[in-house]
């Protein structure tokens, strides 16, 4: 019998999905000699083996910890030797319900699935025999279906944040769904930060403000080109941001559009391009790349899987200056062959879909790709 998350993903046409198997499994991975970069900009090969691979995040022992949404894993990701390429791709946990979100605090790795909170102590000691994790909740807020999975993330004030999804398209939501909530790090405490967010995948806080950044997806059905996805700031709880009234700031929901004005809910600080799927992205602090790419939000965008010419599947450039984007650019680009074809085919004949961006010690930063089963580094040489 099929979940309510699987028949959410057999009516988007994504039958092998809700079948199980990951749509990485479908395909074989693009050369990385088909990826375009600004010049100086090197993509190379960091890791792969990795099912699924999705939401990351970084232990203080260099591990790259990945989740993923269809392969029910966890995976631990070591470069032993140092030289920019992983050497052990570890299976720590498996067997989960769309363990996608992950997350550090001091030595404990934190793992969001559909329902539950899980913390693995002391994890970079213990990646050969993983302990048996803490469960910190079993009662996430979780719409059973729709946009079931979860990112996650420790704030500045050292509470954890994360997303809930829509339970659909387009509909009004329950409390702490379509939204973004936070609570204690031991998984107490739990409220409303952000209110009107359909689908949030990826969310970082800015570098210079301290303030809460988050990408959106916006709804289907209004066209090739409405709604934006968006990239919004969140300087406090309390806020807004739209859904289902109103979507990218400035459209009216159709059907519930007379029910909330746009004027009374937050406007994205950048329109993303509609239906490209933006989701994961990192605050960029590091001095390898120029020095334009100080502080911008390095996006990876999913790509689309409905619109008739194929929009997304890449990672783009949003240079920032506070609560200002002052440029919007391609980083790394080729992930879906020329020509090819829009609405499903444009998911079947893509050979990469990025996911998340993780900033390495050195600089450089890691691509996760759910479609390639990798992690791609992309660095910078004067």
């Amino acid at each position: 019998m099929h979940t309510p998350t699987q028949r959410f993903l057999t009516a988007l046409g994504f039958a092998a999905l809700a079948g199980g198997l990951p749509a990485s499994a479908q395909q074989t991975a693009s050369p990385l000699s088909e990826l375009k970069l600004p010049a100086g900009f090197y993509a190379e090969m960091y890791a792969e083996k990795v099912d699924n691979a999705r939401s990351m995040a970084l232990g203080a022992q260099a591990t790259v910890f990945v989740g993923s949404q269809y392969a029910g894993k966890v995976h631990a990701v070591v470069d032993t030797d140092k030289d920019n390429k992983a050497d052990r791709v570890v299976v720590i946990a498996s067997g989960l319900d769309q363990p996608n979100g992950v997350a550090m605090r001091n030595g404990a790795l934190y793992v969001a699935t559909a329902s539950r909170l899980l913390r693995f102590d002391d994890i970079e000691k213990h990646l050969d025999a993983p302990p048996t994790p803490v469960t910190l909740r079993e009662d996430l807020p979780n719409p059973k279906a729709g946009h079931t999975w979860k990112f996650i993330a420790f704030g500045p004030d050292d509470m954890l944040y994360m997303s809930v999804g829509a339970p659909c398209n387009v509909c009004e939501s329950p409390a702490m769904v379509s939204a973004i909530v936070r609570m204690k790090p031991d998984g107490t405490g739990m409220e409303a930060f952000a209110d009107g967010v359909r689908n949030s995948v990826g969310f970082d806080w800015h570098p210079v403000t301290r303030e809460l950044w988050f990408t959106d997806n916006g709804r289907d059905g209004l066209g090739d080109d409405v709604p934006n996805d968006e990239l919004n700031i969140a300087p406090k709880a309390g806020l807004h941001f739209g859904f289902p009234f109103c979507h990218q700031g400035d459209v009216p929901d159709p059907q519930f559009g007379a029910q909330r004005a746009c004027s009374a809910t937050e406007a994205p600080v950048q329109k993303l391009g509609a239906h490209v799927a933006a989701i994961g992205f990192t605050f960029y602090t590091g001095s390898m790349f120029p020095a334009n790419y100080k502080n911008a939000a390095i996006i990876a965008q999913h790509g689309s899987w409905n619109r008739s010419t194929a929009s997304g599947y890449r990672v783009m450039a949003a240079h920032t200056d506070g609560r200002r984007v002052t440029g919007y650019e391609p980083l790394v680009e080729g992930f879906l062959p020329g020509g090819a074809a829009g609405g499903r085919g444009a998911t079947q004949a893509a050979t990469g879909r990025p996911v998340d961006v993780l900033q390495l010690a050195d600089g450089s930063v890691l691509i996760s790709d759910d479609r390639g089963n990798r992690l791609i580094r992309v660095s910078y040489r004067r």
